[in-house]
């Protein structure tokens, strides 16, 4: 086992694992159940553990609040999106009750969940149907574009690990 890590062998596992690590998260990008960039932030640390790829210190923490960020807003987004289609309070908590009821229900229940929450709470709030799904047309919207930034910064990472080899 020493003469493997004298080698080398050590970068070579943690690069693997980085890779495996930035595919795992472009998958969690798209599908509910894996948190994409925070796995991604990981590969990009286990890149850096290694002799042949290094980001400085401040890559790295700009990246770990960019992560936090995008993190957050995935959450936030699908909120906005209804307020934004003309949603009320009623529509926003159900965006949130639909959000946190379809992680249970995966995978179209964290894709479906904001919308038919959103739905809901504007129905509960004694609005009309095509007011409703207005709101939860809104809140699909805003979880698509959440789902769109957690892939551009996948992508991103993916890109920086790429140049920083050559």
């Amino acid at each position: 086992m020493s003469v493997f890590i004298e080698s080398g062998g050590m970068d070579v596992l943690l690069i693997v694992l980085g890779v495996i690590c930035l595919i795992v998260a472009v998958l969690g990008s798209v599908l509910p159940a894996l948190p994409g960039p925070p796995v991604a932030y990981i590969g990009m640390l286990l890149f850096h553990f290694t002799d042949r790829l290094q980001f400085t210190p401040k890559q790295l923490v700009v990246w770990a609040v960019l992560v936090i960020l995008v993190q957050l807003l995935d959450y936030v987004i699908p909120m906005l999106g209804s307020k934004y289609a003309g949603g009320t309070r009623w529509g926003s908590w159900g965006c949130v009750a639909g959000t946190v009821a379809g992680l249970f229900f995966p995978p179209w229940g964290i894709v479906l969940g904001p919308f038919l929450g959103a739905v809901a709470g504007e129905l509960l709030g004694d609005k009309d149907l095509k007011y409703a799904l207005r709101s939860g047309a809104g809140a699909l919207a805003g979880f698509l574009l959440g789902t769109v930034a957690k892939l551009m910064l996948c992508g991103y990472f993916i890109w920086q690990s790429v140049a920083a080899c050559f």
